[in-house]
C-alpha cells in the first residue's frame, strides 16, 4: 500500500455531488462548469476536492462485454475525458454505483460485476465511489457486498475513496470500519427543510463515537444554499427551502459531528451568504481536524428546563483546544448555558476559557466557570476554547 492510499479518508472528505439539485439532468458541461467554479470562486482553497456524479450517468443496459456505457447524449466526451479536465483543476472527480442489480434510478448495479466494474472506474481515472444501497439481492447481506466492493476498489490499481451509503440500516455502525470504506451514510435522504436537517441531526446524536479517521459518518450532502431549487419533488419538499440561519446551523452540526462535506446547492449561482457559510475557514478547521474525533453532547443548565433540541456540542481538538457548538433548534430563542465543568475544567483549577467567535470571527474574551449565549431560534454559535490562566 502506497502513502496516498495510508492517508485517503484521514479527515471527511469534500466536495460536491450533483445529486441534491439536479438528480437525473446531469451532463457533462454542468460538470466542467462546477469543476470551474470550484477554482474560480475559492472552493478549492478552502478545502473541497471531490465533483462527484450520482445516479442517471449511464445507459440502462451494459454493453456486450458487460462494461458500463457512459450515456452519450449526457456525456458524449466519455468519463475518460471529462476525469482528465476534473484533474487538470487539480480537482478529483467521482462516480456512483450501486450494490444491487440496479441503482436507485433503474440503471444497471454493480452486483457480480464488482470487480470488472472498479478496473473500469480505475480506468477512467475516478477518484471517489458512491456505493448506494437500492435493489440489494435479500440473500446476500449488505455487509459483504461493502466488503465485496472494497476489496475489488483497493486491487484496482488506483486510490479510489469508497462512500457506502446505506443509509443506516442493517446495524451498519458495528460493520462498517471493518468493510474498508472511508465515509458511510447513516441516514435516510435529506431534504431541503428545517425539519429534515433537525431530525437528522438528532437521529445521530447518540452515534457520534461511530466516527473518525478513515471512517466518517456521512449525514447526508448538504443543502445549505439551495433555496427550494431542486428538481426533484422529494428533495425540494417545501417552495424557498430554508432561511439562511438555518443552513448556518445545518452547516455547522455536519461539521462539528464530523460529517463529510458534500455540497449540494448550484455553485454556479451561489449567492454571497452560500459562499460564506460553506467556505468559513473556522467552521472548516474544525471539521477537517487531523484527529477527526467525534463530538460529545451536553444538556443545558438547568436541564430540566430544555428539551432534546437544545444542546452544546463539544469536538477535543488536536492542539487542545475545544470546539464548542451552542445550538437551539427549537422555534424561539433561548438562554444555554455551559457550565466549564462539564467539560472537565474544575473552577478550583483556577484555569479560564478564552472564546473566539468562529461565526464572527473575533475573540469574545475570557470567561471563568461558565459561558450563556442567548442562541436565537433554529441557530448556533460555534466557539473556539483555549486554556488560559
Amino acid at each position: 500500500m502506497n502513502y496516498l492510499q495510508k492517508q485517503l479518508g484521514l479527515t471527511p472528505p469534500m466536495g460536491w455531488n450533483s445529486w441534491n439539485t439536479f438528480t437525473w439532468d446531469i451532463n457533462e458541461q454542468l460538470i466542467r462548469e462546477v469543476a470551474d467554479v470550484f477554482v474560480a470562486d475559492g472552493y478549492k482553497e478552502a478545502g473541497y476536492e471531490y465533483i462527484v456524479i450520482d445516479d442517471c450517468w449511464s445507459l440502462r443496459e451494459r454493453d456486450k462485454n458487460g462494461n458500463l456505457v457512459p450515456d452519450p447524449e449526457k456525456f458524449p466526451s466519455g468519463m475518460k475525458a471529462l476525469a482528465d479536465y476534473i484533474h487538470s483543476k487539480g480537482l478529483k472527480f467521482g462516480i456512483y454505483s450501486c450494490v444491487g442489480t440496479h441503482t436507485c434510478a433503474g440503471y444497471p448495479g454493480s452486483f457480480e460485476h464488482e470487480f470488472q466494474d472498479a478496473a473500469l472506474f480505475a480506468e477512467w481515472g475516478v477518484d471517489y465511489l458512491k456505493y448506494d444501497y437500492c435493489f440489494k439481492p435479500r440473500h446476500i447481506s449488505g455487509e459483504l457486498l461493502y466488503k465485496r466492493m472494497n476489496l475489488a476498489l483497493r486491487n484496482c490499481g488506483r486510490d479510489i475513496l469508497f462512500s457506502a451509503c446505506n443509509w443506516g440500516a442493517d446495524n451498519v455502525y458495528h460493520w462498517i470500519r471493518e468493510s474498508g470504506a472511508q465515509m458511510y451514510r447513516s441516514t435516510g435522504d435529506i431534504q431541503d427543510s428545517w425539519d429534515s436537517i433537525k431530525n437528522l441531526a438528532i437521529s445521530q446524536l447518540d452515534k457520534t463515537s461511530f466516527t473518525g479517521s478513515y471512517c466518517h459518518n456521512d449525514m447526508d450532502m448538504l443543502v445549505v444554499g439551495m433555496y427550494g431549487g431542486s428538481n426533484s419533488g422529494f428533495i425540494r419538499n417545501k417552495i424557498g427551502g430554508c432561511s439562511d440561519n438555518e443552513y448556518k446551523t445545518h452547516f455547522a452540526l455536519w461539521s462539528i459531528m464530523g460529517s463529510p462535506l458534500m455540497i449540494g446547492c448550484d455553485i454556479r449561482s451561489a449567492n454571497q451568504v452560500t459562499k460564506d457559510i460553506l467556505m468559513n475557514h473556522d467552521i472548516i478547521a474544525i471539521n477537517q481536524d487531523i484527529e477527526s474525533r467525534g463530538a460529545y453532547r451536553i444538556k443545558p443548565e438547568p436541564q430540566w428546563f430544555h428539551t432534546d433540541e437544545t444542546f452544546m456540542l463539544v469536538k477535543v481538538l488536536s492542539d487542545g483546544d475545544l470546539a464548542i457548538g451552542f445550538f437551539n433548534l427549537t422555534d424561539s430563542n433561548k438562554e444555554l448555558s455551559l457550565q466549564f465543568w462539564d467539560l472537565g475544567l474544575p473552577y478550583a483549577s483556577g484555569l479560564s476559557l478564552s472564546l473566539y467567535d468562529c461565526w464572527e470571527h473575533k475573540e469574545l474574551g475570557v470567561f471563568k466557570e461558565r459561558f450563556n449565549p442567548v442562541v436565537p431560534a433554529r441557530d448556533c454559535v460555534v466557539v473556539r476554547a483555549k486554556l488560559v490562566k
